[in-house]
């Protein structure tokens, strides 16, 4: 969306009649979910959040969209990166680092320990990153408060977004627009061994077939992330329209096609090689985010014969209009147990109510990714914009239920979010929780997309996993 000097500079071009208004509540709203801490991250627009833990301490790394702010830590404005804070009293969160980004930010994050890494120094921990649409690199953040550049994995890129690294193996699945190579999308996967985070080793490049180079015809939506659990990749296509859920053999995929001469090689059937599962989404919904959520016992089956225990995926499909100026976005249960048959069972969604006046985009954005026991299996939570977070129960995933909730307030930071409507441009400053993630305590951490910052929340009651 345009900034607030954008929107009144289109004021002044077409003559409309701007709307001001916070209809979003000063305060915030919680249901089984209460507020312990919040920092503002320096009133950076801010996305992906990873918290990682480092001896005794808790450590949240946060990447952020684009902009310029001031660093009080060093005096100087910097473009926005990424945050480091201690978060080990979620009360009282302490802003140790930022490392600078570049033009669009450096959204994404990911942190490996060195004792998990298969060749890397055991006494490190890395932190992994995109820098703006140009690159992903890999920074020294053993001493979170002096985080040191290590290494550049890929630069000249045009498109980068969500990547995913496999601790315990290394491989790293890097989202990118595929130069020099001529994929025919601006996301796809380069895949690289990272287990000595100094030394990247590329593997090879990997999407949807028809989005390869010299392919004809539409091309499928760009990739916009992976999730790797046990020997499968689930890879969520098209954002918020023309989805596509894929899931992959992990094997396959890093070793190739024994049949082909050259299996590495760009073509519709060493693309397709891996794949074990697809679900093509109608035109309306897409994939942002695919969570694998496997093994769960359905309660009301175990009379059956067999059947009860079963695997699915929870399938967000992005919110990307404000005002609700598109197609209602959903959130998916996908049952798995087939691969090969993916098939939704059920949907979640947040009721309106007045959330398409509010401001902002209303609907799901993103789920956690943590596989920490403490919910796996039992709660997920799902970052709904203006509706803040959603607590989700899912143990029976045929019938998903909202257990709790939390919508932070405004501060003098959260920025104004302009649509218009009907001819008219309408101004209205709305909380835009953009993703969640959880840590090992069980606590939820929220980062806003309109720069109100971090909150750090902690579920009770049904919200907790509790009946």
């Amino acid at each position: 969306m345009p900034d607030v000097r954008a929107a009144l500079a289109m004021v002044a071009v077409v003559l409309l009649v701007a709307v001001p208004g916070a209809a979003q509540s000063p305060r915030s709203e919680a249901r089984n979910m209460r507020l312990l801490g919040h920092h503002d991250l320096q009133a950076r627009s801010a996305y992906q959040p990873v918290i990682h833990r480092q001896g005794e301490r808790f450590i949240a790394y946060v990447g952020h969209h684009g902009g310029v702010q001031p660093n009080p830590l060093t005096g100087a404005d910097e473009p926005s990166g990424t945050s480091i804070l201690d978060v080990t009293d979620p009360r009282a969160p302490r802003y140790l680092a930022h490392i600078p980004g570049a033009p669009g930010g450096a959204s994404m994050v990911r942190v490996c320990g060195g004792r998990t890494l298969p060749r890397a120094d055991p006494a490190k921990t890395y932190l992994l990153r995109t820098l703006g649409d140009t690159a992903h690199e890999v920074w020294d953040v053993s001493d979170p408060a002096r985080p040191a550049p290590l290494t550049t994995v890929l630069a000249g890129l045009g498109h980068t977004h969500k990547n995913w690294w496999e601790c315990d193996s290394g491989i790293a699945y890097l989202v990118s627009d595929g130069r020099p190579a001529g994929w025919r999308t601006h996301r796809m996967t380069k895949i690289y061994d990272l287990g000595d985070p100094a030394r990247p080793r590329f593997i090879r490049d990997f999407g949807l077939a028809g989005q390869e180079p010299g392919s004809t015809g539409p091309a499928p939506e760009g990739v916009h992330g992976p999730i790797a659990l046990r020997n499968r990749v689930y890879f969520a296509y098209g954002t918020g329209a023309r989805g596509v859920l894929q899931i992959v053999d992990r094997a396959r995929l890093l070793a190739g096609d024994p049949r082909s001469t050259a299996p590495f090689a760009p073509t519709a059937a060493n693309l397709a090689y891996p794949e074990v599962g697809r679900l093509d989404l109608p035109p309306d919904w897409g994939g942002h985010t695919a969570f694998p959520v496997l093994g769960i016992t359905v309660a009301d089956f175990l009379p059956n014969s067999k059947g009860a225990v079963r695997d699915f995926v929870v399938l967000v499909s992005e919110s990307l209009r404000d005002e609700c100026q598109e197609v209602r976005q959903l959130t998916f249960l996908v049952d798995v147990t087939t691969e090969s048959r993916p098939m939704p069972v059920s949907t979640f969604q947040v009721p309106a109510g007045d959330f398409c006046e509010r401001g902002g985009r209303f609907g799901p954005h993103a789920s956690n990714e943590s596989f920490a026991p403490i919910y796996y299996g039992k709660v997920v939570f799902i970052a709904y914009f203006n509706a803040g977070v959603r607590a989700v129960d899912i143990r029976d995933p045929f019938r998903p239920r909202e257990v709790g909730s939390f919508i932070p307030a405004v501060t003098p930071n959260t920025e104004r979010r302009c649509v218009t409507v009907r001819g008219a441009l309408r101004c209205r400053v709305a909380i835009q929780t953009n993703n969640v993630e959880i840590d090992d305590r069980g606590l939820v951490y929220l980062t806003d997309r309109a720069s109100t910052g971090l909150h750090i929340v902690e579920p009770t009651g049904p919200a907790r996993g509790g009946s």
